[in-house]
């Protein structure tokens, strides 16, 4: 029997969600300075959730918090998408920034970056979190668009003819593949190793969209798949919406991106991009807390 010798709190969050049980599922381990590597990793795999967020105290003193997010295959995910809008949720419902007159500007460390991060209390039970990203960075287009299709499941004529795929970052590369109309979105069923091939030379994950939204006030319908990392598929992916909007505004405006209906747990992500600039707002909610008991590392 291995002896316990270490406790660690964690939390679940309801990302990019209104109500709970929708949006994207975030595991949370908040003061995990004691934790190692390996550690972050095995614990991202018992949780299983297409990422974990570990918040740990900065090395630097522009940043307020450093986070590390983890896949369930033990990579390590970089970018402010819903990995990093969950960890200032939390924060921010547990009194962690003392909010005073109900909003606060502060710095996260992800990676090599450190990115502005704006949260306000409307609702204490609601905070409302806007996060920069990194610059868009447009990259390679898909040549080819029959394998591509082919790989999701879809037809050829499934994808909008005069718009290519392209990888686009903002902070983590995504390949950007339009789509003809909602239902084919939702038609979409991944070729795990035929996607994971056509992905290996441009981007990491791939994020199918379309114009044919569900709100008509919305201004895209998407679904996330990134295979190669663990994640089947993703009901909201901040990292990916954020590359969207730098396309569709064509770098000036405001983009309402749907994701998650085909998993039942639909989602909201709102993306301003004014220039460079492209910030990331949403809300979400703490819906479970526990405690885990592991091993001493070493």
């Amino acid at each position: 029997m291995v002896r316990v010798t270490e406790t660690f709190e964690f939390a679940y969050i309801d990302v990019f969600a209104a109500t709970p049980l929708t949006g994207a599922p975030l595991t949370l381990v908040p003061d995990a300075d004691g934790l190692t590597d390996a550690q972050m990793r095995a614990v991202a795999r018992e949780f299983n959730q297409s990422e974990t967020t570990f918040v740990l105290r900065s090395p630097r003193p522009d940043a307020t918090w450093r986070l590390r997010s983890f896949t369930p295959t033990g990579e390590e995910v970089f970018g402010a998408g819903h990995n990093a809008l969950g960890a200032w949720l939390w924060l921010a419902a547990s009194g962690r920034l003392g909010l005073d007159g109900g909003e606060g500007a502060f710095t996260q460390l992800i990676g090599e970056d450190i990115l502005p991060v704006h949260v306000r209390l409307p609702d204490p039970a609601a905070p409302v979190v806007t996060m920069d990203q990194s610059a868009p960075v447009f990259g390679a287009e898909a040549a080819d668009r029959a394998g591509l299709a082919a790989a999701l499941g879809l037809a050829e004529d499934d994808l909008v003819p005069d718009r290519p795929a392209r990888v686009v970052s903002t902070g983590a590369g995504h390949l950007l593949v339009p789509i003809r109309d909602r239902a084919a979105v939702d038609r979409a069923a991944p070729d795990t190793a035929r996607l994971i091939a056509a992905l290996r030379d441009v981007g990491e994950g791939c994020y199918l969209y379309t114009h044919d939204t569900v709100d008509p006030a919305a201004t895209a319908y998407a679904r996330f798949f990134n295979p190669a990392m663990g994640i089947p598929e993703d009901p909201a992916t901040g990292t990916a919406a954020g590359p969207l909007a730098a396309v569709l505004t064509a770098g000036d405006g405001t983009v309402v991106v749907e994701q998650g209906h085909a998993m039942g747990r639909p989602s909201t992500i709102t993306v301003t991009v004014s220039g460079p600039r492209v910030r990331i707002s949403g809300s979400g909610l703490v819906v479970a807390q526990g405690t885990m008991m592991l091993p001493a590392a070493g």
